[in-house]
């Protein structure tokens, strides 16, 4: 019997010394360029809440909000979020900078309307929009909530 326990230590002492080097050896799990991007972190200061699959990070400026927006890869306002607010098209003008990623907008009159990363975007209300590509879309922009298109002059698509 003395031989049997001394089996069993023996398996247990190489079962553990294995298990060890094993995680010694472990490489880290990959993490992608966005993951480690300023654009991407937490911000300091803001509300951080989803709206549907949209990470909304917003912070108040005098009468305004500043937020940053991620849209995921897939990302379609009107599959993702047409249930959500409960209006065909999206009603909200969107006025900022778009940081990282390509979006398309469509209007009800057909005009598609493509914005690439860096630049400034004007989206007009009454939109679909959709992420191009397989990277996520970052969207700086300025509002002033349910006025946003009013005070910014932009009640209505124009070409």
């Amino acid at each position: 019997m003395a031989k049997k326990r001394a089996t069993k230590k023996t398996v247990k002492k190489v079962v553990k010394k294995s298990a060890v080097k094993k995680s010694a050896t472990r490489k880290p799990p990959a993490t992608s360029a966005a993951e480690h991007d300023a654009l991407f972190a937490t911000v300091k200061g803001a509300t951080h809440r989803y709206l549907g699959h949209v990470r909304l990070d917003v912070g108040r400026a005098g009468n305004a909000r500043v937020k940053r927006m991620i849209y995921p890869p897939g990302f379609r306002w009107s599959k993702d979020m047409k249930h959500v607010v409960g209006t065909d098209l999206c009603m909200h003008a969107h006025a900022g900078f778009l940081a990282h990623g390509e979006i398309h907008i469509e209007y009800a009159d057909g005009c598609v309307v493509e914005h690439k990363a860096p630049q400034i975007v004007a989206i007009e209300p009454g939109h679909d929009g959709w992420v191009v590509g397989k990277e996520p879309v970052v969207i700086i922009e300025f509002d002033f909530e349910g006025d946003t298109a009013q005070r910014l002059g932009m009640e209505a698509h124009r070409h």
